[in-house]
């Protein structure tokens, strides 16, 4: 735990953002929850970190760098960090008298266990009817699943991913990144502010009951109703598609690896003119993308074939004077390097106390009016402890110090 002290440059800012006068508790752990609050504070919510004091697990996540957790740095950017022991009758009164100044609160927990802190949903509005509350479980709030402890790699799993996902003839793949938590971060930050909007009209909080299985499933597509209606099956095809081809990824003469798209029928003409089989056009087959994907082994062969005779940078120039769609495989020092991410400003510069100038994902999208912006990155455990509970609740350092005693705070 550290109390804020007088030299600690204060997590605040101007408002500004569309979002500037929202008051966000954060109370959720890994990773859907929290990066939802990243979200809002991204365009200008002031958003309250609460963990434990022993530290949300994402501190002890993935790499470090002088002993400074880098994950963190991202998923804890624009927020004020506090620490709250929620298992102890002092620190749920302390949460009780933040949510009745918040306008939402983000949590994870099992579901129940809020109901055991005696922070239940209907005792928090009856506090602040206002406050709208996202509960971001593995399996939602009720359901013979709901009680497990659940995460995106189960989603993965559970939701057809991992099972239409890998070579044919290969196991189920599961993504090597937190893929379900990230769709179900989105999808968190745009229930809040459904909620937040239908509060204008009504004046009440909404509670969000969002299960990381079920956005995941969305992205999908039509599985379930082709399944509904026709019994089908989608099975895994590596890096072809069931619905065009040709689509795969192709290995240049130099070594380099490219992608291609043909979802558009004229982006899958034009792909065969210029890899010198415009015969394949004339076949009536090709005006369809799923019969296309049935001839998945030829036209892989000829688009594969003159891929591999020649060099990346002549590859790329020729698909992009005939206008099909390329794209080279990147690895993210490629990402570093290339010109339109640079153009769009996709990797942000931060200035951080603790490792001076650090690099990483921006906003993911821009307003024209109101941009979005990074004001600060993760801060350290409990480093805002003095400054919010001063404001927010009147505790004086001595009481606070007090709190870290008895493992409040």
């Amino acid at each position: 735990m550290d109390s804020q002290s007088p030299q600690d440059p204060p997590a605040r800012s101007s408002p500004r953002g569309p979002l500037a006068g929202l008051r966000v508790l954060d109370a959720a752990t890994l990773f859907a929850g929290p990066l939802a609050a990243t979200q809002l504070g991204d365009f200008g919510a002031e958003v309250i970190k609460i963990e434990h004091p022993k530290g949300d697990p994402v501190r002890y996540h993935g790499h470090r760098k002088d002993d400074v957790p880098l994950w963190w740095k991202m998923v804890g950017r624009n927020k004020r960090a506090v620490t709250l022991n929620l298992s102890t009758a002092r620190g749920q009164e302390m949460m009780r008298e933040l949510a009745a100044k918040a306008d939402v609160l983000i949590e994870g927990f099992r579901p129940g266990t809020l109901e055991r802190w005696n922070l239940s949903p209907e005792s928090l509005h009856e506090i602040n009817p206002r406050l709208v509350i996202a509960r971001v479980t593995g399996f939602g709030q009720f359901g013979p699943y709901s009680k497990r402890p659940g995460f995106g790699t189960l989603a993965e799993a559970m939701s057809g991913f991992a099972a239409i996902t890998g070579e044919p003839d290969g196991p189920p793949t599961l993504p090597p990144f937190g893929l379900a938590d990230g769709i179900a971060a989105l999808a968190t930050t745009n229930a809040i502010m459904f909620a937040l909007q239908a509060r204008e009209r009504t004046g009440h909080g909404q509670v969000v009951d969002l299960a990381i299985i079920e956005p995941i499933l969305t992205i999908l597509g039509p599985q379930p109703l082709w399944y509904d209606q026709l019994g089908t099956k989608q099975q895994r095809r590596g890096n072809r598609s069931v619905n065009n081809a040709p689509r795969n990824t192709y290995r240049t003469r130099d070594g380099r690896w490219v992608a291609i798209s043909t979802s558009a029928q004229s982006i899958a003409e034009r792909v065969m003119r210029l890899v010198g089989h415009p015969e394949v056009i004339e076949e009536p087959w090709f005006a369809s993308g799923a019969e296309r994907a049935k001839h998945a082994e030829e036209l892989d062969a000829k688009v594969g074939g003159w891929i591999a005779d020649r060099d990346f940078e002549e590859v790329a120039a020729a698909f992009e004077q005939a206008q099909a769609a390329v794209a080279p495989i990147y690895d993210i020092e490629d990402v570093f390097r290339d010109p339109q991410f640079e153009a769009l400003g996709t990797l942000a510069s931060v200035e951080d106390e603790e490792l001076g100038t650090i690099r990483m994902q921006n906003v993911m999208f821009r307003l024209s009016e109101d941009p979005g912006e990074i004001r600060w990155a993760g801060r350290r455990l409990g480093q805002d402890n003095g400054a919010v509970y001063s404001e927010l609740l009147g505790i004086s350092c001595e009481e606070l110090r007090q709190l870290a005693d008895e493992g409040v705070v």
